[in-house]
């Protein structure tokens, strides 16, 4: 396995990890610092991922990393997700994120066009992030292509994001030397 492909891969992991954390306490609304770590293992059973002999320490040790980032503020024994837990919690969601594919290519290509400014830059990394997590090809640096209908996705990522008419949604009959993005989505 690659330098790369090892480090997506733990940056996933831990993802998941902070997410069965914030989960959890979203959830619960208040989680007691005791139960956190039986439901957050629970919710990492139900992703497939076999919690193993130090997963109650591991889950402890992110636990104490999300306070310590201001995501989780501990208030007498019990936690509490932040506003920027909230927002933390909404992008991973967010990452996840699938779209349903038709059995049948219409043969038209969804486009996003964004144009965010240098001062939006996190903003601009997040969009392409999520855009790439979902299945999305970049084009160029602001343009990315899918070939199946995706309007309430890019009505939510619109939404999500605050970008309104930054982000741009075109339907394209084609693509000049399409062949290389077609066999990449596996499609005739």
């Amino acid at each position: 396995m690659g330098i790369i492909e090892n480090s997506l891969r733990k940056r996933k992991r831990k993802e998941n990890i902070q997410k069965a954390i914030l989960t959890s306490v979203k959830t619960a609304g208040l989680l007691s610092l005791a139960i956190l770590a039986p439901n957050s293992i629970r919710y990492l059973k139900s992703l497939g991922i076999i919690p193993g002999k130090r997963q109650k320490e591991i889950i402890y040790a992110s636990k104490n990393r999300l306070i310590n980032k201001g995501l989780l503020s501990n208030r007498s024994g019990f936690l509490e997700l932040t506003k920027k837990g909230e927002a933390k919690l909404e992008f991973l969601e967010m990452t996840d994120w699938k779209i349903d594919k038709p059995r049948k290519w219409d043969k038209k290509w969804r486009m996003l066009v964004f144009d965010i400014p240098e001062s939006r830059k996190s903003l601009r990394n997040k969009i392409r992030l999520t855009l790439m997590n979902i299945g999305f090809l970049r084009l160029q640096d602001s343009v990315w292509i899918y070939p199946h209908p995706c309007e309430d996705l890019v009505n939510l990522l619109k939404v999500d994001f605050r970008v309104g008419k930054d982000l741009l949604y075109i339907i394209a009959d084609s693509i000049e030397n399409d062949k290389k993005f077609r066999n990449n989505f596996n499609i005739q």
